[in-house]
């Protein structure tokens, strides 16, 4: 499998300036449209279920990283793929993770929650935990890096494009709900199709230009993809197993912490002044928005046709019954 990713490191996807001004706006227009339906009273029911929400920004900001790093080291996949990982486990939840639990009858309230949370929070959190993770993996393998020039990771610019990518539409969106509510109930449904197919164009576009890389890359980079998704699944579930924390809030758990925002992922690594554009990150991150769609939405439907008992000896699921 390694020798089918030999020399991926060196590969510089096609972009086109406009390639990318399109990309950031669609993540700009995603995010206005997430918080299109965040309160302020979301960041209040965090502290009403302060055990479900401290396991879920616990287990998507910390251990999720360190886990993704040991993995890294397992693994041993060329560099550059090896640092897309360790960047998707630092990105906050996807903006398709409400949805999904909403269809997995997960607590969705606490997704909702958990995902303004982790948008404001990804502001700081991505940037260290990409620069400290990413950072020791560089120092660890600093012979091995192979890229064409060092990999230097800058916080403060990182954490300024995160910022304005996530954090102002975030803002925007927020302050545009609580104004005009009326109108938000009118366009929140458009906004959202909207922004589901703009990314999906974006994806599609993506792939259609790079066409002749993918040929000797997509299955060993699709394999990749999926050790890391069924570790991020796996890390939310296990976390709430362990805590025994509500059926609903452990779905919700493994959603929110398996369903990362690989638009963001991108953006940083297609950005100049930040990754770039090294060819292994943005496989990962570009394949990483189509699997992680297919994976969230096969789980809703097995997590849906089975009935939620509660308890603290309760299993995840349980077969309904007519």
């Amino acid at each position: 499998m390694y020798e089918l990713l030999k020399g991926i490191d060196g590969i510089s996807l096609n972009f086109s300036d406009g390639g990318l001004l399109y990309m950031n706006i669609t993540l700009a227009v995603i995010m206005f449209g997430v918080a299109l339906e965040i309160k302020i009273d979301n960041f209040r029911k965090l502290f009403k279920k302060p055990k479900s929400a401290f396991l879920g920004i616990f287990s998507q900001f910390f251990l999720l990283p360190a886990l993704t790093f040991s993995l890294v080291l397992l693994l041993k996949p060329p560099s550059s793929v090896a640092m897309g990982m360790i960047l998707i486990a630092s990105c906050p939840g996807g903006n398709v993770s409400n949805f999904i639990s909403s269809l997995a009858k997960a607590n969705i309230e606490l997704s909702v929650s958990l995902t303004a949370f982790a948008t404001l929070a990804a502001t700081f959190l991505t940037p260290l935990n990409f620069a400290f993770w990413g950072g020791l993996y560089v120092k660890l393998n600093s012979q091995a890096m192979g890229l064409d020039q060092p990999l230097e990771i800058g916080i403060l610019q990182t954490g300024k494009i995160v910022f304005i990518l996530l954090g102002i539409p975030l803002i925007l969106g927020m302050l545009f709900s609580y104004h005009f509510p009326k109108t938000t109930k009118k366009i929140l449904k458009t906004v959202k199709i909207t922004s589901l197919v703009l990314y999906a164009s974006f994806i599609v576009g993506a792939l259609l230009a790079n066409l002749e890389h993918f040929p000797g890359y997509i299955w060993p980079i699709a394999l990749m993809v999926l050790f890391l998704n069924s570790q991020t699944l796996f890390t939310g579930y296990i976390v709430g197993t362990i805590a025994k924390v509500p059926i609903r809030d452990r779905r919700t758990l493994t959603i929110e912490t398996g369903i990362q925002n690989s638009g963001l992922a991108l953006a940083l690594i297609l950005n100049d002044e930040i990754l770039k554009n090294y060819g292994g990150m943005a496989f990962m991150a570009a394949w990483w928005g189509i699997w992680q769609m297919a994976s969230g939405l096969g789980i809703a439907w097995i997590l849906s046709a089975v009935k939620v008992v509660e308890g603290a000896r309760a299993g995840f699921f349980k077969r309904k019954t007519t």
